[in-house]
């Protein structure tokens, strides 16, 4: 854990910590669960072994600021603030959903929130996030944009088109790229010659770090500094988040790539582990809390779960909604 984060956390801000990543964890837990029941279809991305990241992340953002996450978005959208029913519904295909059903897995999204996906392109998500920051930066509004993106994107040409505008044009943006080492099934060093991400991303002049992307603590730290930075002026930062997912790629996939082992070892020092670890050692965690945690967080994905079963489909009249001009809704 990081010690300079840890030396002020309070018993409320990490028990706060602690049940949103655990929140991310059962969801996506029963989301495989409702995969293989056939309740989702389509494409399944889960976050399991990455909560850290985006629960450390969303803490040190404000309301105002703006978030474009990746297709494994499940987490950010949770950590947002969006609620489980919304993002439940959404992965049902059903209307009352974030994205009205729309969008299923890969696209959520949320204007009240400022969550902008959600985007099923690799690296999509990058000059998104340099547009959103433009426009804060033109209408001189303090806020950042916060890009989530995998290291697989960094082989996307958009990549170094989005990095190299952000510095020129010293835009408040935050790239954090969630380094889990395995794009789709292709191990890192078997796909890119230069494998410190974060001295690629320094390369177009910006601040870059490492960070333990296993220890909340230490991604929170990290990106409120970042965040401070960008806020005052001071242009783009990057952040190489290293972390690991725990499944496979997405539900598809067979992980033939990988050995079990190294999952395994990961899993040792996995984020929920580690906390929780911690906060029993700095006496902020007893058995009775935990419970009354776990407890909450299964009673809000199980109403998650109700909420969606009984939500409703989009009338077949609808499909041509926002689609095609002339038949837009009121």
């Amino acid at each position: 854990m990081s010690e300079t984060a840890a030396a002020e956390l309070s018993r409320a801000h990490a028990h706060r910590l602690l049940r949103a990543m655990l929140l991310i964890r059962r969801f996506e837990e029963k989301s495989a669960e409702l995969y293989s029941a056939m309740k989702i279809r389509g494409f399944l991305h889960l976050y399991i072994g990455e909560e850290a990241v985006a629960v450390g992340s969303m803490q040190a953002l404000r309301p105002e600021d703006a978030v474009v996450a990746t297709y494994r978005e499940h987490g950010h959208a949770l950590a947002r603030g969006i609620s489980a029913q919304a993002v439940m519904a959404e992965m049902y295909g059903k209307q009352e959903g974030c994205s009205r059903g729309r969008g299923g897995s890969m696209h959520l999204f949320d204007a009240a929130t400022r969550f902008y996906g959600g985007n099923a392109i690799v690296g999509g998500g990058l000059p998104l996030a340099v547009g959103l920051a433009l426009a804060d930066a033109m209408q001189g509004r303090p806020q950042v944009t916060a890009c989530f993106f995998g290291e697989g994107a960094v082989a996307e040409g958009e990549f170094h088109e989005s990095l190299n505008l952000a510095a020129l044009w010293k835009l408040p943006v935050l790239f954090l790229c969630e380094n889990n080492f395995y794009a789709m099934g292709t191990r890192l060093d078997r796909a890119e010659a230069q494998t410190e991400i974060h001295e690629k991303m320094a390369s177009y002049g910006m601040p870059a770090g490492v960070v333990d992307g296993m220890d909340v603590l230490a991604v929170q730290a990290a990106v409120e500094r970042a965040a401070t930075a960008a806020r005052r002026g001071d242009g783009p930062q990057a952040l190489e988040l290293r972390t690991y997912r725990f499944r496979a790629h997405s539900m598809f996939d067979a992980e033939l790539y990988r050995d079990k082992a190294e999952v395994e070892a990961w899993k040792q020092r996995g984020p929920l582990v580690g906390f929780e670890k911690h906060l029993r050692g700095a006496g902020l965690l007893e058995d009775a809390e935990l419970q009354a945690i776990g407890d909450a967080v299964e009673a809000e994905v199980e109403a998650a779960v109700a909420f969606a079963e009984a939500g409703t489909w989009e009338p077949v009249e609808d499909l041509t909604l926002d689609v095609y001009t002339g038949r837009v809704e009121a």
